[in-house]
């Protein structure tokens, strides 16, 4: 694989937790890229699977970073980003297997459009059934559902390039200026939703982000993930996390009692009562956190509340309440 030198204007950072049956095919598809000039970085996050000893055999042209401390996914990739110094930075996670052409064509798009576009979301397909897309950018509604957008419809019917809310980290491609101004990923989050995080952060900013249809993706999905318990506690406190630092008062006030239609639900959903208390304890541990960015992220939103409002779905997708708790809550099911 080429490793141009520091004037390199494209990074790709792999964050890697205990992955290393992914990286070959990952590392193999980059190798394959018909766009040769940029950089790759695996960031290893004290994994204990053998990875790094795999990469240095397999790939000894790979740069590697090694993390003595598991940080999950936001301080692997914070670490990555200061690590490196292409103007792009592109994320991918291990268990991807990036098109030919991807990285050209991120690259290519971002090249036309102004600097208020910071990120460029891709067309990730599943890699179980490339005919449907596992994700085309994320979605967030006012019932606190972080979504897919796109998930499980077939990959024809997101031909087109279209602004969306934000990138799924997965495999996306970020100005690094971009990065220095929203302030990267919040570590607090560990993992899971830190890219909506820092996506809805972004929005406020003014910044806009794009799917680009062409550049295609195959993901695994859960390549490198947590067991069921740790994983419902994440994103209890990182769901409360997002929408305590992100939201006008106005506007949660406004959505109220959607927001709670939401926690009851996925609180039903998840099946796992104490995971979920156990969540919501740690973020009332993070408050003071949440309230210190809260007043720098508002102080600078360049953003209406109005058009904040509009950046979330409305619609409770995903709510799998029953219609007369939703009627008497003050929702509607859809």
């Amino acid at each position: 694989m080429e490793m141009p030198g520091l004037s390199v204007n494209v990074s790709v950072i792999i964050p890697n937790w205990n992955g290393g049956r992914w990286l070959d095919g990952c590392l193999n598809a980059l190798e394959s890229q018909d766009f040769r000039d940029f950089e790759v970085l695996v960031v290893d996050d004290a994994s204990t699977d053998g990875s790094m000893d795999h990469l240095e055999e397999r790939f000894p042209s790979v740069r590697a970073l090694r993390l003595t401390e598991h940080h999950g996914f936001a301080g692997a990739v914070n670490a990555g980003v200061f690590a490196t110094c292409g103007d792009y930075v592109v994320l991918l996670n291990n268990d991807t297997l990036p098109s030919t052409s991807f990285i050209k064509n991120l690259i290519c798009a971002m090249d036309m459009m102004p600097p208020d576009i910071g990120s460029l979301a891709s067309c990730m397909r599943s890699m179980d059934n490339p005919m449907l897309l596992d994700d085309t950018g994320d979605i967030f509604t006012w019932y606190g559902h972080a979504l897919k957008r796109g998930h499980g419809r077939p990959v024809v019917e997101f031909m087109e390039d279209s602004e969306i809310l934000c990138a799924c980290a997965g495999a996306a491609l970020y100005r690094r200026a971009f990065l220095n101004d929203v302030g990267g990923f919040d570590k607090e989050f560990v993992s899971y939703l830190e890219d909506l995080d820092l996506g809805l952060r972004g929005r406020l900013l003014g910044y806009r982000c794009l799917f680009v249809a062409s550049a295609k993706v195959l993901h695994k999905g859960h390549g490198s993930n947590l067991p069921t318990g740790e994983y419902i506690r994440f994103v209890t406190r990182n769901r409360l996390m997002l929408i305590g630092k992100n939201l006008p008062f106005s506007l949660l006030v406004r959505h109220f009692h959607q927001l709670l239609i939401g926690q009851l639900d996925l609180f039903i959903q998840y099946r796992h009562p104490l995971d979920s208390f156990i969540g919501y304890l740690s973020f009332l541990r993070r408050i003071p956190h949440v309230l210190r960015e809260r007043r720098r992220i508002l102080a600078r939103k360049a953003l209406s509340d109005q058009e904040i409002d509009r950046l979330l779905d409305p619609t409770p997708v995903g709510v799998c309440l029953p219609g007369w708790i939703l009627e008497w809550m003050g929702g509607r099911k859809h």
